[in-house]
């Protein structure tokens, strides 16, 4: 601002950036359960370990809302690697939250649980407000993308989902599975969403775990309805815990019992935001 005091006015311009979105899970009923001062200090020792990573990888604070952060990457500064940072931030985060989650739980504390969403795209980037009091925030379709993957982790029992167009980005540097193509509440063009599991030097276990699944789906899509079963009931006994995997047995039964029309697309519509 010091170097360019011209930009302190309402305006923006378009850029193409990542922005993040992560929220808590059930974070009415937990409030519920705890004292005023208990919550607060709960929430703000929460939101300074997941503010300082979104800082470290020079992530811009958007804001704070309520239990949500919202945070994007690219602007004011110009970052090449901007959906990289913003990739590295979400896994630090769940990182950070199994500390906190290990520590609450000795500590009698209930557990927070959280959901993450990325996308990449052009966004309007600014200073918008008003003429006494403005904001630099970003404004698009993308960045209710974004918001919109963020809620999607409730459906598919997921951490971190990642947009097709931040995927493109950093696939060489991240482990990811696709996990659907969804057409989003509000948006009538299907984007295919993946979910971010680690680096690409994660764990075998994870990478075993990401190549079934994607092959699983490739039946899926395919109506190979047998096969995708197999493939499922395969991951199901090596990976119980795994959620996207059950989410998926349940739907190939159904889609067995009941086929799809012909021209069937395998894309899920998503109700809810």
């Amino acid at each position: 601002m010091l170097k360019n005091p011209d930009k302190l006015k309402l305006g923006g311009e378009k850029l193409e950036l990542t922005v993040l979105f992560s929220d808590i899970r059930g974070f009415t009923s937990i409030s519920e359960s705890m004292s005023p001062e208990d919550l607060v200090h709960l929430l703000n020792e929460y939101l300074t370990v997941m503010t300082d990573r979104v800082l470290q990888y020079d992530g811009t604070l958007d804001k704070y809302m309520g239990d949500a952060i919202m945070a994007f990457y690219g602007a004011p500064v110009h970052q090449a690697d901007h959906s990289a940072r913003a990739c590295h931030t979400a896994l630090d985060m769940m990182a950070d939250l199994r500390i906190l989650q290990q520590k609450w739980k000795e500590q009698g504390i209930p557990m927070l649980d959280i959901g993450i969403g990325i996308n990449t795209g052009p966004m309007s980037v600014g200073n918008m407000g008003s003429n006494i009091r403005f904001d630099y925030t970003v404004m698009g379709d993308n960045v209710n993308l974004g918001s919109r993957l963020e809620g999607a982790n409730k459906t598919y029992g997921s951490h971190i989902i990642i947009s097709e167009f931040t995927f493109e980005h950093v696939r060489e540097e991240f482990l990811c599975r696709e996990l659907d193509s969804v057409k989003v509440k509000g948006k009538n063009k299907p984007v295919r969403v993946f979910e971010l599991m680690g680096q690409t030097n994660a764990a075998p276990e994870l990478k075993r775990l990401a190549d079934m699944f994607n092959l699983g789906v490739t039946y899926y899509r395919n109506q190979l309805w047998d096969r995708a079963m197999a493939a499922f009931t395969q991951i199901a006994e090596v990976y119980p815990q795994d959620e996207p995997t059950f989410l998926y047995l349940g739907r190939v039964a159904a889609l067995k019992a009941n086929p799809p029309p012909e021209y069937w697309d395998g894309v899920f519509e998503m109700k809810t935001k």
